[in-house]
């Protein structure tokens, strides 16, 4: 108990003096009260600054130097910004060589703004330094955090076998979206988010409200037959990280998911590839955009019909849900800007959706789709046989294109 209200007086002491003090005395007022602490001061001293140790060792030594040569220093404080640069200044190209690490085995949950890796931070610094980036497995551990990364041991979920083709098909999605990059051409990511309850329903989280007035909001969870539900189908652009959401009020299906790819190509894509003749679509397995699903691929050649492009699809493999990019970079940041306000409206939700912001830039726009549409619609093999879709060479099932009917 002593040691812990010793480094809160020290860290009080420290926040008020702090405006007041340059680099060079700081380090030496740290060294001073670490004298002061006895054995362990420098350690305790670190804990409530935030001060390195070696940085109050160094002014544990000035501390020890005559008083006529103190002085002297004291007229040569570091100007702002001289010193050692970051790695990350001096080496512009270091965390984009992590990311390229990191991501083709990056893991998470939906609904969680953290990004998991199962990579060592020795392994890392190690192939890092391979390319030439001279680093530390203690700098990789701590450019992973600011990153917004943290090392797990478990998965979240657990969503049954793995595919034996499953990293496979993860380096070709990925070697898919750099392919398009390079040429400056479209690649998405798109799901639909969970489906959503419209009224006074209760959201998880919390959100400030006045002492001892929380929002009130039904005790039963019963669907509103008049409000209905809500049903997000987003649209995710993998390059320049901006989002689309159709809020769809009736059924997630095959043409309810490509009229959103539709919506988001004529409201932001085109603008943003006035030049593009090719998109590429990296998507779940299952769901409204199932890779066995004939409605969705006769879906897919009505949109390359109307856009004029040529439709690049990929599928990721069975039980990876938790890969796809929209997960992590859009609908986890959506939850977070919602959470602990009860969705009492449609127009409340797409407002809630396009007012969606992060620290990385991220754009969201939204709208509200009220179209019908119809379930358990059969596609006869006539019909199927219409659709230009050509297998790729690697699993076919999963990856293909779709060529516009001229």
């Amino acid at each position: 108990m002593a040691r812990a209200g010793t480094i809160t007086s020290i860290r009080l002491k420290y926040r008020a003096l702090l405006p007041a003090m340059d680099e060079r005395l700081r380090r030496q007022w740290a060294a001073a009260e670490a004298r002061e602490v006895g054995r362990g001061g420098i350690t305790m001293v670190a804990r409530a600054t935030g001060l390195s140790r070696t940085t109050i060792t160094v002014g544990c030594r000035e501390l020890e130097l005559p008083t006529w040569q103190r002085e002297q220093d004291a007229q040569r404080v570091r100007r702002a910004g001289a010193g050692r640069k970051r790695l990350v200044e001096a080496d512009p190209a270091l965390l984009a060589a992590l990311e390229a690490l990191v991501e083709p085995v990056t893991r998470g949950d939906p609904e969680s703004p953290l990004r998991w890796t199962c990579k060592s931070t020795g392994k890392l610094a190690e192939e890092l330094r391979r390319q030439n980036h001279p680093v530390s497995d203690r700098t990789v551990a701590t450019l992973l955090k600011d990153a917004g990364y943290s090392l797990q041991a478990n998965r979240k979920t657990r969503e049954g076998a793995s595919h034996p083709d499953r990293n496979a098909q993860f380096e070709f999605v990925n070697a898919s979206v750099r392919r398009f990059d390079k040429r400056n051409q479209p690649a998405i990511s798109v799901d639909t988010k969970k489906k959503e309850l419209v009224g006074d329903f209760r959201n998880g989280g919390r959100e400030w409200r006045p002492r001892g007035e929380p929002e009130k909001v039904r005790v039963h969870d019963f669907q509103d037959k008049k409000l209905g539900k809500a049903i997000p189908y987003g649209v995710y652009d993998i390059l320049n990280n901006q989002g689309w959401v159709s809020v769809g009020i009736d059924h997630d299906t095959a043409q309810f998911a490509t009229n959103s790819i539709r919506r988001w190509w004529k409201q932001m894509g085109q603008r943003r590839f006035p030049h593009a003749r090719e998109l590429l679509i990296t998507a779940d397995g299952g769901g409204s955009n199932d890779h066995r699903s004939r409605l969705w691929k006769v879906s897919l050649q009505a949109l390359a019909d109307d856009t004029g492009l040529k439709l690049f699809v990929c599928h990721f493999p069975p039980g990876t849900s938790k890969w796809n990019k929209i997960e992590h970079r859009l609908f986890s940041f959506i939850t977070q800007n919602w959470r602990g306000r009860p969705l009492v409206s449609h127009q409340a939700i797409v407002s809630l959706i396009a007012n969606t912001t992060t620290r990385s830039g991220l754009i969201v726009k939204a709208a509200l789709d009220t179209n019908h549409y119809e379930t358990k619609i059969k596609v006869s093999d006539e019909e199927l046989s219409r659709v230009q879709l050509k297998p790729q060479s690697f699993h076919g099932n999963w990856n293909y294109t779709i060529t516009p009917r001229k």
